[in-house]
C-alpha cells in the first residue's frame, strides 16, 4: 500500500510511531520532521489491520518454525481500572482525543528539571517492582493491576491509560511482541521474555522507561538478544551531549545490532517527553541522515527495539499490539534522558 493512500489518523507511538506494511516507505518518509510545524503521525487505516491479520492467519500456525515456543495470541481483557479524582490527569484524558507529537522540544528550567527527575525516578521504581512480578503463571493483567496501584498510591497517573484509547496502565510485550502489548489474561510461561513499558504523569510531567525481563529459565539466544538490546541503548546514551546530531543515536544503535546480526525495528521511534507525553524530536533508532541537534536541558527518550529475525510488524485487531512478521523474538529497553553540560543524565533509574 503506497504512503499516498493513507488517511492521517492520530498517533500511537512507542508509544509513538506508526505501523506500516513491509512495502511502505520508512517512517521518516511518512512522517516528515519539519521543525516548527505541528506534527501528526499517521496510523494505519482499519483496512491495514484486516489485511495484516489475514496474512497472519493464512501464513502462520501456532507453531514457530525451529522453535518449541508457540505464537502469542490475545487473551481476555479486564475492565478499565479507575483513577481517584484527586490525582491530576494529563489533558488527553479529559479531551478524549488521541494526541499527536507536539511541535517544539521539551527544554526545562530548574524547576522543570526537578519535576522531570521526580517523575523519572518514580517510573524507574515502578518498573523495577514490575520486574519482580515476572514469574511463570502470572498474567500480564496482574502486572498491570500492581503497576496501576503503585502509580496511583504515589499520587501519579499511569500515562498510557486512555491515551488514544489504550485500555491499560502499562504495556506488556511478550516474546515476538515488538511493543504496545495490552495486558490480558495470558499467563507468562517459563522461557518467555517480556518488555514492560512504564510511564507516569507526576506533578505535570511524564517519566517514560521500559526494560525486558526474563521469565523463568530463558535460553541463551534470547538472553543474548536482550543483552545486546540493552547495550545498544547505553551505547546510544553515551554519545548524547549538547550540540550532538540526533542521527548519531540511530547510527550507534544500528552498528551494534549489525555486529551481532540483529534487526533494528524502524517503525517505532523515541520522542521528546516532559510536560507532554510525546513531542519533538523524533528519535530514529536506525541509520539516518535526519537533521537536528541536542540542546542543553532537553529531555527525550531513546528506546531501541531489536529482533532476531524480521523487523517488519503486524498489528493485531486491537489496533495496538504489534508483533514480528515471522514470530521471531523482539526486545526493547528505554530511558528518559536529560541533556546536561557533561553529556546525558538518565532520569529513569533508581
Amino acid at each position: 500500500m503506497a504512503a499516498a493512500t493513507f488517511q492521517p489518523r492520530v498517533l500511537v507511538s512507542s508509544f509513538v510511531g506508526s505501523c506500516r506494511s513491509t512495502q511502505q516507505q520508512p517512517l521518516h518518509n511518512l512522517f516528515r520532521y519539519n521543525p516548527g510545524q505541528k506534527h501528526v503521525l499517521m496510523r494505519q487505516p482499519r483496512g491495514f489491520t484486516g489485511v495484516a491479520n489475514f496474512l497472519f492467519n493464512k501464513r502462520n500456525t501456532d507453531e514457530i518454525q525451529g522453535s518449541k515456543r508457540k505464537r502469542l495470541r490475545p487473551g481476555k481483557l479486564s475492565p478499565r481500572r479507575p483513577v481517584p479524582d484527586h490525582i491530576p490527569k494529563p489533558p488527553y484524558v479529559a479531551s478524549k482525543k488521541a494526541p499527536g507529537i507536539a511541535s517544539g522540544p521539551e527544554v526545562h528550567d530548574e524547576k522543570g528539571i526537578e519535576c522531570m527527575r521526580a517523575s523519572g525516578k518514580l517510573a524507574a521504581q515502578v518498573l523495577q517492582y514490575a520486574g519482580t512480578l515476572v514469574k511463570p503463571g502470572v498474567t500480564t493483567d496482574q502486572i498491570d493491576q500492581e503497576v496501576h496501584q503503585m502509580i496511583i498510591d504515589n499520587g501519579a497517573y499511569p500515562s498510557p491509560l486512555c491515551y488514544g484509547g489504550f485500555p491499560k496502565s502499562v504495556c506488556t510485550s511478550v516474546n515476538e511482541c515488538i511493543c504496545h502489548g495490552i495486558p490480558d489474561s495470558r499467563e507468562l510461561e517459563d522461557g518467555d521474555i517480556i518488555n514492560i513499558d512504564v510511564t507516569v504523569y507526576l506533578n505535570g510531567y511524564h517519566g517514560d522507561t521500559s526494560a525486558t525481563f526474563f521469565c523463568g529459565e530463558v535460553d541463551d539466544e534470547a538472553k543474548k538478544l536482550v543483552q545486546v538490546t540493552k547495550e545498544s541503548l547505553y551505547k546510544a546514551i553515551s554519545v548524547c551531549a549538547p550540540g550532538v546530531e540526533f542521527n548519531k543515536i540511530g547510527k550507534t544503535i544500528h552498528a551494534h545490532a549489525d555486529e551481532h546480526r540483529y534487526g533494528v525495528v524502524e517503525t517505532f521511534v523515541g520522542h521528546g517527553v516532559g510536560r507532554l507525553f510525546h513531542s519533538d524530536p523524533v528519535i530514529l533508532h536506525y541509520r539516518n541522515n535526519e537533521r537536528g541537534r541536542m540542546m542543553l536541558n532537553q529531555t527525550f527518550t531513546i528506546e531501541p527495539m531489536l529482533t532476531m529475525g524480521s523487523i517488519h510488524p503486524i498489528m493485531w485487531d486491537d489496533n495496538w499490539t504489534v508483533v514480528t512478521e515471522d514470530g521471531s523474538l523482539s526486545a526493547q529497553f528505554e530511558h528518559t534522558l536529560l541533556i546536561t553540560e557533561n553529556g546525558a543524565e538518565i532520569l529513569t533509574q533508581c
